[in-house]
Order: C-alpha cells, then sequence, then structure tokens
C-alpha cells in the first residue's frame, strides 16, 4: 500500500518498464561491439598524413596552437584533448599533411587552421 494502489501492482509495472530500458541498452552494447574494429595508430608512425589515432598539433587563425588526438565515439575526452573522430575539427583533419592550410567550420564562421605536426605513438 505505501507504493500506490495495489491493483495497479505499480512495482511490476515499473519492474518491467526498467527491465525493457536495460535490454534496449544491452542490445544496442551488443551491436557496437559486433561492429567494432580494433586499429593500431602505430602502423602509421613517422608519417606527416592525419589518420584516425592521429596526435595532432595545429594552429588557428589568431596564431594560438592546440594538441589533439584523435579517438573513438566512446574513447574521447575533451578534458585530454582528445576528439572523436565525427568532430568537426578532426573531419577537417583527416587525410592533411603537415603545412596544409585547412577550413574549419564553425558556428561563428569558417576559420583557418594550419597542421603543424602529425605524431603517432611508437610501435611496440
Amino acid at each position: 500500500a505505501k507504493n500506490g494502489d495495489r491493483s495497479e501492482n505499480g512495482d511490476y509495472l515499473y519492474g518491467k518498464k526498467r527491465l525493457r530500458e536495460i535490454d534496449r541498452r544491452i542490445r544496442f552494447l551488443t551491436k557496437r561491439l559486433e561492429i567494432a574494429e580494433v586499429t593500431d595508430p602505430s602502423v602509421h608512425h613517422g608519417g606527416d598524413q592525419v589518420f584516425f589515432g592521429a596526435t595532432v598539433t595545429y594552429a588557428d587563425d589568431e596564431g594560438e596552437e592546440r594538441t589533439i588526438t584523435i579517438k573513438g565515439i566512446d574513447e574521447a575526452d575533451n578534458q585530454q584533448g582528445e576528439v572523436s573522430w565525427i568532430s568537426p575539427i578532426a573531419r577537417t583533419l583527416l587525410r592533411a599533411r603537415v603545412g596544409d592550410v585547412l577550413q574549419l567550420p564553425t558556428p561563428a564562421g569558417v576559420r583557418e587552421i594550419e597542421v603543424l605536426e602529425v605524431a603517432y605513438p611508437a610501435p611496440e
């Protein structure tokens, strides 16, 4: 009685709803695991072109330098300078080379950035 009208089985209905949410999340994560691909960014070690896993240093049109690492959607941590490969900055940088000047679309308008350095982890 303390959980509401017993004739409606509030706890039972809430439990079923919660179980459906959990099942939906399990299906989502299972599908993500099935299509997941392990990549090794160290195969590009020593290269000057930007691919997945690269640590890129670039300068914007105001001369400010920034360093980011291009990671997967679930791995990216903006506080650590890691961006998702689908972010606007990463999509602009992908396939660029050191010295390229690129057009970065931002909410405030298009900005120019220049790729200064590209680094990959050393092979083990």
